[in-house]
């Protein structure tokens, strides 16, 4: 896939400007790609026409400061904030995500940093919550213990000592490696993954970098919203960022080195170079 700095010369600091190029021929279209999409609030421009692609089994980085953009992007992505201008493809088509229903209905799921789970009921209890399955005027607990079930073991979520343990009895890296599995067990094609390693420990957070990597392995496209550039590097295949509302880099992660995405991070632009920059020859 053929990406671009998304940056323009200006002086000594290159300015926000280009958005991304087109696909090589012959190259697969992203599972999401927005095009011009633009959010005010108010008074307030929170995005300026920005394009941003994510694709298949692959892991996407969105990076930017406080204010930079990053929740109202994903929020528009996940259909509870509808954008003013610009367009959306999914697999290819247009298409208009009015809700998290639509969302869902695609296959695109988000996990807040809150994670949105119920402490007092157990894990199973929390992964089909809202979605639960019924048999007639019932529900179908053992079903829904065995789709829990293979859904962890699927993810290599071992650590637990039983799915029907409550939630409040697990540690924080437990508690993302559920939240992620209610999100990708519903035929998910496209997680979003907001700050996922945020007040872990050492040994929490390598089990959440490990999990991000399993869902590239099963060809989900995956965008992790991050401050930490020590987990961006370390799971990333391509990094975003966004400054002031608009996307001032898009690339391989070999394009950039962490002073980089600082400089994009705060000054929406950069002049150093990176020796191992691949960024427009793609990264293996």
């Amino acid at each position: 896939m053929s990406l671009t700095r998304m940056v323009e010369p200006a002086g000594d600091l290159p300015a926000p400007g280009g958005q991304a190029l087109a696909n090589a021929p012959g190259e697969p279209e992203p599972l999401l790609r927005l095009r011009g999409i633009s959010k005010h609030f108010g008074a307030v421009q929170a995005l300026f026409g920005v394009d941003l692609d994510l694709p298949k089994g692959q892991v996407t980085a969105l990076c930017g400061d406080n204010g930079a953009g990053k929740s109202v992007l994903t929020k528009t992505i996940a259909g509870i904030h509808q954008p003013d201008h610009g367009e959306m493809f999914w697999e290819g088509r247009s298409v208009h995500i009015r809700s998290p229903k639509d969302a869902a209905a695609l296959g695109i799921e988000t996990v807040y940093q809150d994670l949105a789970l119920a402490d007092n009921l157990d894990i199973v209890q929390n992964m089909f919550l809202g979605r639960e399955r019924l048999t007639r005027f019932f529900l179908n607990e053992d079903d829904m213990e065995r789709a829990a079930a293979e859904t962890l073991a699927g993810l290599h979520v071992t650590t637990v000592r039983s799915i029907r343990q409550p939630v409040a009895t697990l540690s924080g890296g437990q508690r993302q490696a559920v939240a992620v599995a209610k999100a990708v067990m519903w035929n998910s094609k496209l997680v979003m993954l907001d700050e996922p390693t945020a007040a872990l420990g050492v040994a929490q957070t390598r089990m959440v970098l490990d999990l991000v990597k399993r869902l590239k392995d099963h060809g989900l496209a995956v965008m992790v919203i991050s401050h930490n550039l020590n987990d961006v590097f370390e799971v990333a295949d391509r990094v975003a960022i966004l400054h002031l509302g608009r996307m001032v880099a898009q690339d391989w992660l070999s394009a950039f080195n962490r002073e980089s995405v600082v400089d994009f991070m705060t000054s929406g632009g950069s002049s150093r170079e990176v020796a191992s920059s691949a960024s427009t020859t793609g990264r293996n």
